[in-house]
C-alpha cells in the first residue's frame, strides 16, 4: 500500500467519510473540537482536514465569527469536506500542504491536526523536528511551521 495520500481519489474519500472515518475520528473530533473551542481562538487553521469530521465539530462549537480555515494536501478529501457545510457557513477550503503552509506567521490562534500526521508527505522529517516531544504518555507535536502559523516561537 502506498503512504501518498494524494491517492486517496474515486470512491475512496466518500468510503472512509460513510464507515471508517467516523469510526475512529468521531469522538476524538469532538474532544479536540471542545478543547480549541475552550481557548476561544479567532482564527483557527485545521491541517489534513480530510474529510471534514474534525472540521465540522470545530464549525458547530465556535462562534460563527471565528474564521475556520481547513486544509488538506488530498483535494478529493476536501470536496467530500464542503459537502458537510451550507454555502452561507463561515468556512474556507484551501488545497495545502501541512509541510509548506501558504500562511503567514502569526495568521492563527489555534492550529488543529488530528491524525493526518501519518500522512504528511515528509512525516519522518516532521516526527525529527525539535518541536516534536513526548512527555508523560502525552505527545504533543508543534512543529516549527505550525507553531508559527499559530504565532508560536
Amino acid at each position: 500500500m502506498s503512504d501518498d495520500a494524494t491517492g486517496f481519489v474515486g470512491s475512496i474519500p466518500e468510503n472512509y467519510n460513510r464507515g471508517l472515518g467516523p469510526i475512529i475520528v468521531a469522538d476524538y473530533a469532538e474532544h479536540t473540537a471542545r478543547l480549541v473551542a475552550g481557548y476561544a481562538p479567532s482564527r483557527v487553521l485545521e491541517t489534513g482536514a480530510g474529510t471534514g469530521i474534525v472540521t465540522r465539530r470545530l464549525r458547530d462549537l465556535l462562534p460563527t465569527t471565528t474564521r475556520l480555515i481547513a486544509t488538506d494536501l488530498n483535494p478529493p478529501m476536501l470536496d467530500v469536506a464542503r459537502k458537510k457545510f451550507n454555502p452561507d457557513e463561515p468556512i474556507e477550503f484551501q488545497h495545502a500542504d501541512a509541510m509548506a503552509l501558504p500562511f503567514a506567521d502569526a495568521s492563527f490562534d489555534a492550529v488543529v491536526c488530528q491524525f493526518s500526521v501519518m500522512f504528511f508527505p515528509e512525516r519522518r522529517r516532521f516526527h525529527r523536528s525539535p518541536d516534536c516531544r513526548a512527555d508523560a504518555g502525552k505527545a504533543s507535536c508543534g512543529h516549527r511551521r505550525l507553531r508559527a502559523c499559530a504565532g508560536l516561537r
